[in-house]
């Protein structure tokens, strides 16, 4: 059950995260600006990364390589799939124009549209996820180092 319930928990509060951080952007005005969506990375690297580390203090000796990096996936992907949703209702119905401001700097060349937009947001999503848990579960795994054993000298 903990491997299930944990990844929605955080993966809803990952996306709480990313949709207030759009919202204080869109605020500014400074949405529209990809920069930005860099700090993405923080709040879901955040998120998977407690996911992870709850997973496995709960878990203790038990914790497996394989449970790790599932959760981390599932909580990245829950996150992003809840994002998109988000962004794609914001760009239709709630600010209409967002799209067209977003690519002014491509709408000259590229036939930019909505559903391609959302596409990349999710590609990007799962692409950050599944990365992060990646190098993540490299600190969270258990270590294959033997602890060696001091020398004695047979004078």
């Amino acid at each position: 059950m903990l491997k299930i319930a944990l990844p929605i928990r955080f993966g809803i509060a990952i996306s709480a995260g990313l949709i207030a951080y759009f919202l204080v952007l869109a605020l500014f005005g400074l949405h529209t600006n990809p920069l930005f969506s860099l700090f993405n990375g923080v709040i879901t690297g955040f998120g998977i990364y407690e996911a992870i580390k709850f997973y496995k203090l709960s878990k203790g000796k038990d914790f497996e390589y394989g449970d790790g990096f599932s959760v981390g996936v599932v909580t990245g992907f829950v996150a992003t799939i809840i994002f998109t949703a988000f962004f794609g209702l914001y760009a239709e119905n709630i600010n209409p124009e967002f799209l067209s401001n977003m690519i002014t700097a491509w709408e000259t060349t590229y036939n930019t549209s909505l559903g391609s937009v959302i596409f990349v947001v999710a590609i990007m999503g799962f692409a950050t996820s599944t990365v992060l848990t990646l190098s993540f579960m490299q600190l969270f795994k258990p270590s294959w180092n033997l602890k060696k054993k001091p020398k004695t000298s047979q004078a």
